[in-house]
């Protein structure tokens, strides 16, 4: 890739701070937008704070009845009353521990669900996403978001939908039942949640900035770890695991830099709140004294033992759901970075989808460029192509050579539609590519790209992403025309051997023609070879494409090359240069008419008569 290519995709990804910028003014589109994935877990999520209210009101009478038992049983010894309120209070006690459970088991059930679906649309999004789309996010980023950012948002929603709804509940409720019981002593509970929530609402301010910097660093952890694995044989050729090793160590330590700064904010929580809770008890405890020394402990004149007991019960209950608030509010405060995060991928759309009226047919495999100017980004200056003319009959062999930079493989990606051309037009078959309906369309064009990838699985499964349905005879067929079938024959397993992920156990050539075989087998009206086959050596390329002329000859191929010998024999050959076409004709006519491929098919002759030459001397 050039350095055109690098500064156009530098420009696209500069839009994701914008969006989301754009999404962290939105709040409520971004509980919409998560709430989409609960789906058929929305029941669930509803039990929930049923049984949660249930539990809590529950729980706030239990010392009004306990009150009662005091002030009825025990203070005038009646049995009657003691057995009568005991009893109710076992029952009340049973049931609110009976709805505590099952709201704890609906809360797991809907935070678990609500983290599977989020994870399925994540991942289904990003497969909808085009090149430009997915340009915009690193492979780290998407990995963060997809495990980190949906655990966060899982074990949030978890807390919020019973420890959110409970609180709130438990709160209201307790202030009222203590209200009823002296209106004078309740006026304290109003004083300390101002205090409270200003103090957690500071914390909320400091805290996010810091949390939404680690997700991003996160994103830089995983891509650096991501590149050691994938590059892991270059690091230890050149002996750079101590360098690695550093690079990763710097990552971790801003992390970890972030999370203590975080938590040091955050601890303050905990004695704001501890500061709350025992002023609140000291004053309760004073001023309910002082009425009870008033009234002589007459219920008739004033505040009772037991009322006093339900009033510090109540302060207990009110200033412990503000402890489960603080603990909410402080996932939340780290989940809301993560929803953010989240919510960029699932609002962001592909830049291309299907037309409203698609065609599903491609008639044949002719391809033509009309004044075709592409950008990887329409705030690029310089275009990656610009100008190119040129018509492809179908069923003619076409070969592109150009130096390093020349937009090669960007030329080719615009047939299959997977960038769309910033001015002119592609067209396949007569048609625009963007008139197609996409899976028909890229159906019909099969590319076997320079890095070509294998997946996990055996070497039949591999073969089989070109065509599902394929047979035995035909994976045969489609690798013997490949030159595949005969080293695949010379492993134990044959066919049914075990790929391992990327394709490592097997060499760089034998990746490169597997993948020609997977193309074939989807039987393409246009096939591009984008330099697939330079791990191969020049006889098992000849032989690749002498098999290519003979057995598809109705298809038309593009062949990229570096060496000029895969490509001489082609019916008409493009001369890239900077996203131009420099010059067009055969390989005899550019020999004559065009000095940078003369040049290039000298100095590879040179090079190759060098090693002749080198053994007429030692004879």
């Amino acid at each position: 890739m050039n350095t055109t290519d690098c500064a156009d995709r530098q420009d696209a990804e500069t839009s994701d701070v914008e969006r989301r910028e754009d999404v962290q003014s939105r709040p409520t589109h971004i509980i919409r937008t998560l709430l989409r994935s609960l789906r058929e877990y929305r029941r669930t999520t509803l039990l929930t704070p049923a049984f949660v209210a249930v539990e809590g009101v529950l729980e706030i009478i239990i010392p009004t009845i306990m009150a009662l038992l005091i002030d009825q049983g025990i203070s005038h010894g009646s049995m009657r009353a003691i057995w009568k309120f005991g009893i109710i209070l076992l029952c009340c006690s049973v049931v609110s521990l009976l709805s505590g459970f099952l709201s704890g088991r609906f809360a797991a059930v809907a935070s678990a669900g609500l983290a599977r679906n989020l994870r399925h649309d994540l991942f289904d999004k990003v497969q909808s996403f085009s090149f430009t789309n997915i340009d915009r996010f690193s492979t780290g980023s998407i990995i963060t978001r997809l495990t980190t950012d949906v655990t966060n948002l899982q074990n949030s929603y978890q807390m919020i939908i019973r420890l959110g709804v409970r609180a709130p509940i438990m709160v209201v409720v307790a202030w009222i039942f203590a209200f009823r019981i002296s209106p004078s002593i309740s006026m304290v509970f109003l004083v300390a949640i101002p205090v409270l929530g200003i103090g957690l609402f500071g914390l909320t301010l400091l805290v996010h900035p810091i949390f939404e910097r680690v997700f991003h660093t996160y994103d830089r952890l995983n891509n650096v770890v991501d590149e050691n694995l994938q590059g892991v044989r270059v690091v230890k050729s050149y002996n750079r695991e101590r360098f690695e090793t550093r690079k990763f160590g710097r990552i971790s330590k801003a992390i970890f830099n972030d999370f203590t700064k975080a938590e040091k904010l955050l601890s303050f929580n905990m004695p704001l709140l501890q500061l709350c809770m025992y002023v609140s008890m000291i004053l309760i405890a004073w001023l309910g004294a002082k009425q009870i020394v008033a009234s002589g402990n007459s219920a008739a004149l004033g505040l009772t033992t037991g009322d006093l007991t339900a009033l510090v019960t109540y302060a207990m209950q009110i200033l412990m759901s503000m402890m489960m608030l603080s603990i909410v509010f402080v996932m939340v405060i780290i989940s809301q970075a993560s929803a953010e995060r989240i919510c960029q991928i699932l609002q962001e759309e592909s830049t291309i989808r299907d037309p409203e009226a698609p065609i599903f047919e491609v008639p044949d495999g002719s391809v033509e460029f009309s004044d075709v100017t592409f950008r990887y980004s329409r705030q690029s200056e310089k275009p990656v192509l610009d100008g190119i003319d040129v018509r492809i009959p179908s069923g003619s062999t076409i070969g592109i050579v150009g130096g390093t930079g020349s937009s090669k493989s960007s030329l080719v990606q615009l047939i299959a539609r997977l960038y769309d051309v910033t001015a002119g037009s592609v067209r396949v078959g007569g048609h625009d590519v963007r008139e197609y309906d996409l899976k028909a369309l890229r159906d019909q064009v099969a590319m076997v790209l320079q890095k070509n990838v294998l997946f996990s699985g055996t070497i039949a499964d591999n073969l089989r992403w070109g065509n599902p349905d394929a047979s035995d005879r035909d994976l045969v067929r489609a690798c013997e025309f490949a030159q595949a079938d005969g080293f695949i024959r010379e492993f134990a397993d044959g066919y049914d051997t075990h790929v391992e992920q990327g394709g490592t156990n097997v060499s760089g050539g034998q990746r490169q023609r597997l993948c020609i075989a997977r193309a074939l087998l989807k039987k393409p009206k246009i096939l591009i070879l984008d330099d697939s086959t330079s791990a191969v050596d020049t006889k098992t390329d000849m032989l690749i494409r002498g098999a290519l002329e003979k057995e598809i000859p109705d298809t038309t191929k593009i062949i990229i090359a570096q060496r000029v010998a895969s490509v001489q024999d082609c019916d008409m050959i493009l001369v890239l240069d900077e996203g131009r076409i420099l010059d067009r004709g055969t390989h005899d006519e550019l020999l004559v008419t065009c000095t940078e491929y003369r040049s290039i098919y000298e100095s590879q002759t040179r090079s190759q008569e060098r090693p002749e030459l080198a053994k007429e001397g030692a004879r």
